[in-house]
């Protein structure tokens, strides 16, 4: 293995549009979600160890969620675990683990991926990971993976490609722009064109390339990092982040940096990818029985129904009569019944609850 690849897994959401299985206190990458036996966050990191040494993959989470990353990646140390005191979107995220593996080894060429996607095939997402780090090894280039889409989805964002062909991989475009989450006219246009792919959210460059990026696009938040740049790898390291985060910006990478800069590629690829973001993303990727129910429940009747999701607790008793395409979702102290179709509200629900009921529920 190289040792100049690193890998950053980003651990730190909520996930609330998974609410309630998935709540603030163990949110869904530390869930067993698919029924595998392991966690979103254990299957992630099962997947770049067969690429990375295991030493130089790091783990970018909230502060409150320490314990819980330790006790499922054993095989970790404390140093490998970056916590963040603050949730500020995923460049304050990025340009911490930059700069610590910057200190570290100046020549790291670095993937940065969610905690909580999916991934049915693994052998091509290694292929096309293993591509991307050779390309990004040689270019000045900050590489993102799209992913070839098979319906006109309105949940993730696209990234429409530049077809000129570069040399380096008849796979390999430049970007020519980003779309966030379109509205289903629009990604009809998407999918019938055969130019725009899903936005992976997985990304891939030199610790180099990345931190000009920084420099150049978002000065501000470059500028609180690189003051703290000698604190990095020592005993004072959690105080300097503090600080840092509590001026920082809350901003996405792909808004402050992919949007904006010109050496920007897109790997286009097919590996079986789900973000896994939303309940009827499980839905798609579930077992389902003769109705098109995914049950996951042990004490169950069900009645007249059809096309929904159902997840409860084992000592629950059951019975549902009479629904088509709902999510029937129960966790500790809350119940969940919402059609499928509005499951983008979700996130309003949970914000709703926390507003008239306070921090119990969610």
């Amino acid at each position: 293995m190289n040792e100049n690849y690193y890998c950053v897994i980003m651990a730190g959401g909520i996930g609330s549009r998974f609410w309630p299985l998935s709540k603030t206190s163990k949110p869904k990458q530390f869930l067993d979600i698919l029924a595998t036996g392991k966690s979103l966050l254990q299957e992630t990191f099962n997947r770049f160890e067969k690429i990375f040494p295991t030493q130089n993959i790091y783990i970018v989470t909230n502060a409150d969620y320490k314990k819980l990353t330790l006790e499922q990646l054993p095989q970790i140390s404390p140093e490998q675990v970056l916590l963040e005191p603050l949730r500020k979107n995923t460049a304050p995220c990025i340009a911490y683990a930059s700069y610590k593996i910057q200190k570290i080894n100046p020549n790291a060429i670095i993937v940065v991926a969610p905690s909580d996607h999916l991934i049915l095939k693994l052998n091509e997402f290694i292929d096309t990971i293993k591509k991307g780090l050779e390309f990004t090894s040689t270019q000045n280039a900050l590489l993102t993976l799209g992913v070839k889409p098979n319906r006109p989805e309105t949940g993730y964002g696209y990234i429409q490609i530049n077809a000129e062909k570069n040399g380096f991989d008849n796979h390999l475009y430049k970007v020519k722009t980003f779309t966030e989450k379109p509205d289903i006219k629009l990604a009809n246009v998407f999918f019938e064109s055969g130019e725009f792919y899903w936005n992976s959210g997985i990304f891939i460059w030199s610790v180099s390339s990345i931190l000009d990026a920084f420099d150049n696009y978002l000065s501000e938040i470059n500028s609180l990092f690189k003051s703290k740049y000698e604190l990095f790898n020592t005993k004072d390291e959690i105080k300097a982040i503090e600080n840092i985060y509590s001026e920082c910006k809350s901003i996405s990478i792909d808004y402050g940096v992919m949007e904006k800069a010109n050496n920007v590629f897109v790997l286009c690829s097919d590996f079986g990818w789900s973000d896994l973001g939303t309940w009827g993303s499980l839905y798609e990727h579930s077992k389902k029985d003769k109705d098109k129910n995914a049950i996951n429940a042990k004490n169950i009747f069900v009645y007249n129904s059809k096309n929904c999701i159902i997840n409860m607790p084992e000592n629950k008793l059951v019975v549902l009569q009479g629904l088509d395409d709902y999510v029937i979702a129960e966790s500790d102290n809350v119940l969940l019944i919402c059609k499928k179709e509005d499951e983008q509200e979700i996130k309003q629900y949970v914000n709703d609850v926390k507003r008239t009921k306070g921090d119990s529920y969610i």
